[in-house]
């Protein structure tokens, strides 16, 4: 038994696709944006006012200027933070970097944003006060 069949394999034309469904997850996937409004040098001394929002891949450009700058010699940096809007641990690790190998960084004008990323980087750090009481208990 044997039939033939000239259908193609494939429509000649394709219905219009659906738009794939979207589920929301409640977070923004979209990187943020980070805005270097100014860039000054007092002798060694490197002064820039950020902007913005500063996560893992808005960070790039500023780690590129860094880099940079410590290239050519720059051995202090302040960063004026005030029109920070949002900040994570890609700007905590531009501030890791910054102070190796002898370089100074000081903060200035802190955003509510920046202080709040320091706060809880500074939490995660300490050990709670009551480890040490039961640390000592528990060897006595």
């Amino acid at each position: 038994m044997s039939t033939s069949s000239t259908a193609p394999i494939l429509p000649a034309t394709l219905a219009p696709l659906a738009p794939p469904t979207v589920h929301d997850s409640g977070a923004d996937t979209a990187p943020g944006v980070i805005d270097i409004r100014s860039c000054t040098t007092l002798g060694a001394t490197l002064i820039v006012r950020l902007g913005g929002e500063i996560d893992h891949f808005s960070a790039a450009p500023l780690r590129a200027l860094l880099a940079s700058a410590a290239d050519d010699g720059y051995t202090g940096l302040v960063l004026d933070t005030a029109d920070v809007t949002f900040a994570d641990s890609g700007f905590l690790a531009v501030l890791d970097w910054w102070p190796r190998h002898g370089r100074r960084l000081r903060l200035a004008n802190r955003s509510r944003a920046v202080k709040r990323l320091l706060r809880a980087a500074a939490a995660t750090t300490r050990q709670p006060p009551h480890t040490a009481s039961l640390t000592a208990q528990a060897t006595s």
